[in-house]
């Protein structure tokens, strides 16, 4: 009974390993596509984009000046999303959030900016809603944002 318990044990145990690994290895395919992606569209507008390490890249239109928000900031931004083909998929003239709910790529790129900076951040997927479709966009899709912060509040 015993060797049979450790059996049981044994293979949900290689079943859970094998499973994370495929996991893993969908995630790391899928970043080197947005990476690629990204890389063309940056080359194709002509951008001079800077990453982080993330993987998330951007670009500082205007930096604003040197208060910068945190993540757990409220925002006040202009918006405008788009998908890599131009297809706009949200945008807003005022939009006031806590920074903490949104995307990871929002979360990262805009405390790179301070009060009345500007930046164009291409989010890749990992950072976005990932295998997700949300509201119109297609899962595993890169986003494109340009953002005017206008104020935060901390």
């Amino acid at each position: 009974m015993k060797k049979f318990r450790f059996i049981i044990i044994l293979a949900v145990f290689i079943l859970s390993v094998s499973a994370c690994k495929k996991e893993d290895d969908n995630n790391d395919e899928q970043a080197a596509i947005d990476k690629a992606l990204i890389e063309a569209y940056i080359s194709d507008n002509q951008l001079n984009a800077q990453s982080t390490a993330s993987g998330l890249y951007y670009v500082i239109r205007e930096s604003g000046n040197d208060e910068h928000p945190t993540v757990y900031s409220t925002i006040t931004v202009a918006y405008k999303g788009y998908l890599l083909n131009g297809e706009v998929f949200d945008e807003d003239l005022a939009f006031i959030y806590n920074l903490s709910k949104l995307i990871q790529g929002w979360k990262e790129g805009i405390p790179l900016i301070g009060k009345g900076g500007k930046i164009k951040l291409m989010v890749p997927s990992a950072l976005g809603y990932g295998s997700q479709a949300q509201n119109g966009i297609p899962a595993n899709s890169v986003l494109v944002f340009d953002i005017t912060l206008y104020n935060f509040t901390n």
